[in-house]
């Protein structure tokens, strides 16, 4: 099939559209000449309609952040998403799996900025503008027909970032950063029974890489990251199918657990 410019616009829109409905569209590239430059700029206008609905940016989540997965995805560089405050569960919530067209979840660590970051920065001052860390998972779910997509694409797609849940914040003063998080043991358990198991340390072999990864992907698009912000580190296993009436749960060692609860249908 033959491809033409991209309509940023026209594809944002589709995108939008699809999330709100619940429903999966032909991906991007069947039909625009996508690459992951314009992938970005569909993702930025993608969640500018959702700011004009109101939600406010909350921070930016990070994905390809294990080796294996960028030699299968035939990248060299980490993906990156927005997460607005609509996209953010209570940890322990119920959720309706009607929101989504094909959800997924992992295991995750999310980090508190205190301090505003932007640009190359010092893993020092990556530890430093930190105020607490914490389990958390994070919900992602795409678009796309048959789940079938190019890295233009998911990079449209908000880098298929739908939802996300953070148990107990752990205050920095309490919890050795770098010795805490070097080799974290992570599970992902749905209803008691541990059906992944990982370790903190897949998560570009320390989660506080992700502060400075974060911090130069922002910076390249203009973007601060703001105090207050979360920053999700990426997975520390790979995402299971979430299936109605579930209860899943992050297990991170002495660092705590999030929970969440399912159910409903997913969309189509």
């Amino acid at each position: 099939m033959s491809t033409v410019t991209p309509d940023v616009a026209a594809l944002a829109r589709t995108l939008d559209d699809a999330a709100l409905r619940a429903r999966a569209v032909p991906r991007l590239t069947d039909t625009a000449d996508l690459d992951v430059e314009a992938g970005y700029a569909v993702q930025r206008a993608l969640v500018e309609r959702r700011l004009a609905r109101g939600e406010r940016l909350a921070g930016i989540k990070l994905g390809f952040t294990s080796k294996a997965k960028m030699r299968q995805m035939r990248v060299d560089d980490l993906i990156w998403g927005r997460l607005t405050d609509a996209m953010r569960f209570t940890d322990g919530a119920t959720v309706r799996l009607d929101r989504f067209v094909h959800p997924r979840i992992e295991p995750e660590l999310a980090f508190l900025l205190g301090a505003p970051l932007t640009g190359d920065i010092s893993s020092e001052e990556a530890a430093a503008a930190v105020t607490a860390v914490a389990p958390a998972y994070e919900i992602i779910d795409s678009r796309y027909e048959g789940f079938r997509f190019s890295l233009p694409d998911v990079v449209a797609d908000n880098s298929s970032s739908s939802g996300f849940g953070i148990g107990p914040w752990r205050d920095v003063r309490s919890f050795d950063l770098v010795t805490g998080l070097a080799n974290l043991g992570m599970t992902l358990e749905v209803d008691g029974r541990a059906v992944e198991t990982g370790s903190s340390a897949a998560i570009l072999g320390h989660p506080l890489r992700s502060i400075t990864a974060a911090a130069r992907l922002a910076a390249d698009a203009g973007l601060v990251l703001e105090k207050g912000w979360v920053v999700l580190a990426g997975a520390a296993t790979a995402a299971v199918p979430l299936e109605a009436g579930r209860h899943v749960r992050v297990n991170a060692g002495r660092l705590g657990s999030a929970d969440v609860t399912t159910e409903g249908e997913q969309g189509r």
